[in-house]
C-alpha cells in the first residue's frame, strides 16, 4: 500500500511540474514551434532565380497570319527558386528553371541581386547548378531520405509569387510527408525522370521549383519540383527530388559540367505491361545488348527482374529509378526468375556505348560514331549499320536538315557501314555536286539533299 501511495504521489508531482512548466512558458515561447525553428534554419540559404530568354511564338489563328509572321521571338523572364549547397556560391535548382537561359540573376533574401552563370544542367534528373561570386553565403544542413516517416512534418520554401509581394524573402508552406518512392510518368514536354520522389501536401507552386523541402529539424531532404498539376496551382500533391540524388548530380556538374550516365545493356517491358507484375513477379527483360553488362552477367531476354539493389520491381519506372541513382562502376545486385528458378546476378554499370565509341568529325561540326550492336541497343536503332550523329552544330543542322540522333544509313546509292566512310564520301565530292543522305529518324527512313558550291 505504501508503494502505491508513493507512486500516486509521484505521478501527481510530475503532473504538477508539467503544468508549472507550461504556465511558466510565455505566449511568445509557446508560439516558437519546431517548424518555426526549421524555417529559420533553412531560409537564409534560399534564393530567388530570374532567367531571361527568348521564346518563339506562333500565330494563334489563320486570321493572324495576314498580319504577323508565322513565328516570332519575344523576350521573356521566368522565375524559380534555388538554395546554396556550397559556401563558394554554388546554388542548386531545377533544370527546367534555367532551361534556355541567356542570362541568370540570383536574388538573396535581403534583396541583393547577383549575376550568375550556369555551371551545368541535367534534364534527366531535372537538376541544375548555378554559381555567383560570393563566398559568405550560408548553407543549410542536409538530411537524408532513407528514414522518412509517412505523416512527419515537412516544410517547403520558395518564391511562388516572385517579386509580386515586394520582397525576396522565401515563402514557407507546411504539410506532412504523404508518401515516398513515387514514380511519375513525364507529361507534355517534360524531359526529366521523376522517380522515387517524395510526396508532400505542403503547397508547391511553379515559383517554388528548385527550392528546398525540409524536415522539422531544419534539414533539407529534397528539391521541390512543381509537376503533376495541369492548372499550375497546388492541389495537395507536391513532389520533391530526394536530396541524395540532387547532391550527387550537383557534385558531378560542379566537377565536370556533365553527368556521366551508366549503362547496363538491357531493356525492360514498358508502360503497356505495368499490370503484369502481379502475375509474373517482376519486370520482363525484352532485349539484352551483346557484350553488355547484362549479357556478361548471364541475363537473357525473357528473364523477369524481381528486385534490384533490394528494391522490389513492379514496373519499368522502378527499374529506371534504380538506374537513375547508379554511378558508372557501381554494382547492381538483381534477383530474377529464370527458367522457373530464382537466381541472383551482379551487373557492373558501364559507360554508355556512345560515350566510349570513337568519334569522327565531318563538315566542321558533325560528330559521328559507327553503329554497333551495343549502340543499337542503347538508342533503339532499327538499322543494322550506319553512322549515328551524336553532336551537330546549329549551323550545320540548319544547312543540312540533319538532327542529333539521326543515323546516316546511305549516301546516294552507297550504304554507310562506318562513321569514317561519311568523311571519305564527302571528300570525293566535286564542287557543285549534290548528294542525297538517307537517314533513320524515329524508326523511319527519310532523306535530305546536300548541294556544295
Amino acid at each position: 500500500m505504501t508503494a502505491l501511495v508513493a507512486l500516486l504521489l509521484g505521478a501527481a508531482a510530475t503532473s504538477a511540474t508539467a503544468q508549472g512548466t507550461l504556465a511558466a512558458r510565455s505566449p511568445a515561447e509557446s508560439r516558437r514551434t519546431a517548424l518555426v525553428d526549421a524555417a529559420a534554419r533553412v531560409s537564409p540559404s534560399v534564393v530567388s532565380i530570374s532567367v531571361q530568354s527568348h521564346q518563339q511564338t506562333s500565330a494563334q489563328s489563320p486570321f493572324d497570319l495576314f498580319f504577323i509572321p508565322q513565328t516570332t521571338e519575344r523576350a521573356v523572364t521566368t522565375y524559380g527558386t534555388g538554395f546554396v549547397i556550397r559556401p563558394g556560391g554554388y546554388i542548386v535548382t531545377n533544370q527546367h528553371v534555367v532551361a534556355n537561359a541567356e542570362s541568370i540573376t540570383v536574388t538573396l533574401p535581403d534583396g541583393t541581386d547577383l549575376p550568375a552563370r550556369l555551371v551545368g544542367a541535367d534534364p534527366l534528373s531535372d537538376i541544375a547548378v548555378v554559381k555567383v561570386d560570393r563566398r559568405d553565403l550560408p548553407t543549410p544542413t542536409m538530411g537524408r531520405t532513407t528514414d522518412l516517416m509517412i505523416g512527419e512534418w515537412a516544410i517547403a520554401l520558395g518564391n511562388p509569387f516572385n517579386f509580386l509581394l515586394g520582397n525576396a524573402e522565401p515563402t514557407v508552406t507546411a504539410g506532412v510527408i504523404s508518401a515516398t518512392g513515387r514514380n511519375i510518368l513525364p507529361q507534355g514536354d517534360e524531359t526529366g525522370l521523376y522517380l522515387d520522389m517524395i510526396q508532400t501536401d505542403a503547397a508547391i507552386n511553379h515559383g517554388n521549383s528548385g527550392g528546398p523541402l525540409a524536415n522539422a529539424l531544419g534539414q533539407v531532404i529534397g528539391v521541390n519540383s512543381s509537376i503533376f498539376t495541369s492548372g499550375g496551382g497546388s492541389i495537395g500533391l507536391g513532389f520533391a527530388i530526394p536530396i541524395e540524388r540532387a547532391l550527387r548530380v550537383a557534385d558531378e556538374l560542379i566537377r565536370t559540367g556533365v553527368v556521366r550516365r551508366p549503362w547496363v545493356g538491357l531493356n525492360v517491358a514498358g508502360a503497356e505491361s505495368m499490370r503484369d507484375w502481379k502475375t509474373q513477379g517482376g519486370v520482363s527483360v525484352t532485349r539484352v545488348a551483346p557484350g553488355g553488362p547484362a549479357a556478361l552477367a548471364g541475363i537473357v531476354a525473357g528473364d523477369v527482374l524481381a528486385t534490384a539493389n533490394g528494391r522490389r520491381l513492379r514496373n519499368f519506372l522502378d527499374w529506371e529509378s534504380v538506374n537513375l541513382d547508379v554511378r558508372v562502376g557501381d554494382t547492381i545486385v538483381v534477383t530474377l526468375h529464370k527458367g522457373g528458378a530464382e537466381v541472383t546476378r551482379r551487373l557492373i554499370a558501364a559507360d554508355l556505348p556512345t560515350v566510349t565509341a570513337t568519334r569522327v568529325t565531318v563538315l566542321k561540326g558533325l560528330e559521328l560514331v559507327t553503329v554497333t550492336p551495343s549502340i543499337r541497343a542503347e538508342k533503339g536503332i532499327k538499322s543494322e549499320q550506319g553512322a549515328l550523329i551524336v553532336r551537330i552544330a546549329a549551323a550545320v543542322a540548319q544547312a543540312t536538315g540533319m538532327q542529333q540522333g539521326d543515323v546516316i544509313v546511305a549516301i546516294d546509292r552507297t550504304p554507310v557501314e562506318r562513321a569514317e566512310q561519311v568523311g571519305t564520301l564527302l571528300k570525293a565530292m566535286h564542287p557543285r555536286d549534290s548528294m542525297r543522305f538517307y537517314l533513320e529518324r524515329g524508326g523511319r527512313v527519310v532523306y535530305t539533299d546536300l548541294a556544295f558550291q
